[in-house]
């Protein structure tokens, strides 16, 4: 049995990654992208230095050609000398040559829990359309991760109209996957061959993973009634936005990971193709952040944007630590993972008949009564081992003979999967375990048919207490129940990955949090690897990560453009950021797994809302200027920038005195400011659009502010009489005396009808 909360594709598939990743960021001889900018205006033409550029390669290399991009953007993946990439980097028209990145792959009560969360009366019949997100919105969600299992009943095209007559996009054909696979829910399926050099070859839309299945049923799944996994979590499955056609584009192999390249052709056929969303869950890991030019997720991103398609990334999984937060670009809508109030629960019977609390999924068939007996590690441990190995029961750390046929406690002190400590006490005849592990709190694990569940630290401490301060200790583990309106909810995920933005701290990221713990969706059908013992392969299946809740605000912003077509992805994220919640189902401050209250570099603007950005009142535009703008003062020259930009106005030129600390300036619906001196203080401006129709209305601003900084917004009042208005103000910020830590706090626009609110971070940090 493999973990069955996945975050990439299991400890195995990690250390390829990792060899992988390792191989592609080194200079030397292999796949390199050759980054061109700006696609010509002529549909599906190359530009003349594009052409060229090829020409010169195919005459030297006749097979050297992987890929070439011209839809969205210019440029191609060859392969390469270290020296020839060198070459080609001076080349007139080429922006940025950098070798091909591996990249990692960082439902059904998170809907109604976001319902609930947002005051939504919920119909009790379950084939009620009062959900709005229900409503058949006909935009097109394009998911660039492992593929698709088209048989799953949550890609059935019941009561869908025609596909959108827009739609350009194809069905590819493999020896696994047919044109009858699409229907009118699945009207894309497309896959990108494995590099040459790959020892297994995969060339099929077809899932073999199981995480784009579940990506894709997440965002814009059928409503299915009755799922469950294995009885647990049973309810209706639904995606975000039911109603929305769905367009895999198959990136990421089992073998292989997910190659820069051919996110890149993934990016350029979706804009070809006509998608209106493209949501990934996956990106570089976080010891690793390349720069914007040699990102292809931060590149296809850009340009996806500019043909008014709105992207929704995945933050990374690599949390709780600070600044792992990645595709942080400002024309990504960066996307934090929190818990829904569903909790699996798995208890600790002492013999003492206290009740310890615990968590993860196992089917166990043992006695409810307390009659195992209970030993902890660190006493059952081998004559030779060390200490904190018998803690941890780690491999060759305890003596059989102490452990067979009893209940062993176990420490998660190196903060390995919860499954590896199973597995060696299960090899030692051991008959369960209870793992002590804090930082797990609101995530389960399966253990399939083997007694096994998760305790936090101070629970870990009664029951060691209980064992020590008895002469024979008994136990029992409880099968796993699945109760709701658990509280708190949400809680930030204790992986999901943390601001400060690096790339730079100017923006402030995450965007958003949403559901991304123990999320139940669809799942490829013969996966047995995830059954327990005696079980059909699942269906549906519970897994978690920062990728579960990338599709939410996905599924969530395929709604916003089926209400506001016109809308442009910065109006999108600006509805869902500005109407997010901050409060939890207990009436208090959202906090994160250690019960601190959480901050903008946890949630970013906080919890997305299910139905609050459909009427956001006003939304803050970023516009090209801004992030042409952001380019110049992020330190790339007006050169660089025509070449990569679509269209850029005519006279446009970067500002005389750009500087990282104008980031802070562009129209972005939240406020990061870094290098911030008390003396001199700073001062950045905003402006909002009106989009809540005609009619005068009178937003006046209220300020959250942290007790050591002075804030003033100039005017405080804003005057909207028309659908489409525009008003700006500038906000001051000043301080006393120096910041000692990093300051949180909001501005918040509202007519008693409509609020729309900002985050802002201050630091005196200086900016890397």
């Amino acid at each position: 049995m493999k973990p069955l909360v996945t975050f990439i594709f299991g400890l195995t598939s990690f250390f390829i990654f990792v060899s992988l990743f390792t191989e592609t960021v080194a200079e030397k001889d292999g796949v390199y992208i050759v980054y061109m900018g700006a696609a010509p205006k002529t549909k599906g033409s190359l530009r003349h230095d594009h052409a060229q550029l090829l020409s010169s390669l195919l005459k030297r290399n006749k097979n050297a050609l992987v890929r070439s991009y011209k839809n969205g953007f210019s440029g191609f993946a060859a392969r390469l000398s270290a020296e020839e990439a060198h070459s080609i980097a001076q080349r007139a028209g080429v922006v940025s040559v950098f070798p091909d990145p591996v990249l990692e792959l960082h439902t059904t009560r998170s809907w109604d829990f976001l319902n609930y969360q947002t005051s939504v009366v919920i119909d009790s019949n379950p084939n009620s359309n009062s959900n709005s997100t229900s409503n058949d919105s006909g935009a097109i969600i394009g998911i660039l991760d492992t593929g698709i299992w088209p048989e799953s009943e949550s890609f059935n095209d019941k009561a869908m109209g025609p596909i959108p007559s827009r739609w350009n996009g194809t069905c590819a054909k493999a020896q696994d996957f047919n044109t009858s696979n699409c229907n009118k829910k699945i009207i894309g399926a497309r896959s990108y061959e494995d590099d040459e050099a790959s020892v297994i070859k995969y060339q099929s839309p077809r899932d073999m993973v199981g995480h784009g299945t579940h990506v894709a049923s997440t965002a814009a799944g059928s409503e299915v009634q009755g799922v469950s996994y294995y009885g647990l979590a049973e309810g209706t499955a639904k995606g975000g936005s039911p109603g929305s056609r769905i367009a895999m584009y198959r990136v990421c192999s089992p073998n292989n990971g997910c190659r820069g390249s051919s996110i890149l052709a993934a990016f350029d056929d979706a804009i070809a193709d006509g998608v209106d969303v493209l949501s990934l869950s996956l990106g570089a890991p976080s010891f690793f952040k390349p720069q914007i030019t040699d990102d292809p997720i931060a590149l296809g991103a850009f340009h996806a944007v500019q043909h008014g398609i709105t992207v929704v990334c995945s933050a990374g999984n690599d949390g709780p630590d600070p600044g792992t937060v990645v595709n942080a670009a400002p024309w990504i809508v960066t996307v934090a993972a929190s818990t829904i109030d569903r909790a699996f629960e798995s208890d600790v019977v002492l013999g003492d008949n206290t009740v310890i609390k615990g968590e993860g999924i196992n089917f166990a068939n043992i006695q409810k009564s307390p009659v195992y007996p209970i030993v902890y590690g660190k006493s059952a441990k081998k004559k030779d081992a060390d200490v904190n190995d018998s803690r941890n029961c780690n491999t060759n750390s305890l003596d059989q003979e102490l452990v067979k046929g009893k209940i062993v406690v176990c420490e998660n002190l190196d903060k390995t999967y919860a499954n590896e400590h199973m597995d060696e006490v299960k090899q030692l005849g051991g008959i369960g375990v209870v793992l002590i592990d804090y930082d797990s709190k609101g995530m389960a694990s399966s253990f399939g048919t083997f007694p096994m569940t998760v305790i936090s630290s101070e629970d870990g401490a009664k029951v060691l207490s209980y064992i020590n301060s008895t002469k024979n200790p008994v136990a029992t583990i409880l099968r796993t129940t699945s109760p709701t309106k658990y509280t708190p909810a949400p809680i930030i995920a204790y992986f999901s990955s943390r601001g400060p933005s690096t790339i730079p701290k100017n923006i402030l990221k995450p965007d958003i949090a949403a559901p991304g713990v123990n999320i139940l969706a669809a799942w490829m059908g013969n996966d047995t690897a995830e059954a327990p013992e005696g079980k059909d392969p699942p269906l549906y299946n519970l897994i978690s990560g920062t990728s579960m809740a990338c599709p939410h605000v996905s599924g969530i912003a395929a709604t916003v453009k089926s209400k506001n077509p016109t809308w442009s992805p910065s109006a999108i994220r600006s509805a869902i950021m500005t109407t997010a919640n901050q409060i939890n189902n207990l009436k208090a401050p959202i906090t994160t797994e250690k019960g601190v209250a959480a901050t903008p570099y946890d949630f970013g603007a906080g919890e997305v809302s299910l139905t609050g950005p459909l009427q956001p009142g006003l939304v803050y535009e970023t516009t090209a200027i801004d992030y042409l703008n952001f380019l110049c003062h992020h330190g790339y020259n007006i050169t660089t920038i025509k070449t990569i930009a679509n269209t850029i106005p005519d006279g446009f030129t970067c500002p005389k005195e750009s500087s990282i600390d104008l980031i802070s300036n562009i129209n972005y619906p939240s406020i990061a400011i870094t290098n911030f001196n008390e003396k001199a203080g700073r001062k950045v401006n905003r402006t909002l659009t009106n989009v809540a129709g005609d009619g005068n209305s009178v937003y006046t601003v209220t300020i959250d502010s942290p007790a050591n900084l002075d804030i003033k917004v100039v005017p405080n009042k804003l005057q909207f009489t028309k659908n489409g208005d525009k008003s700006s103000y500038e906000v001051s910020f000043s301080a006393a005396n120096p910041l000692k830590e990093d300051v949180f706090g909001s501005i918040a626009w509202s007519n008693g009808k409509y609020k729309v609110r900002s985050p802002f971070a201050v630091s005196s940090k200086r900016d890397n």
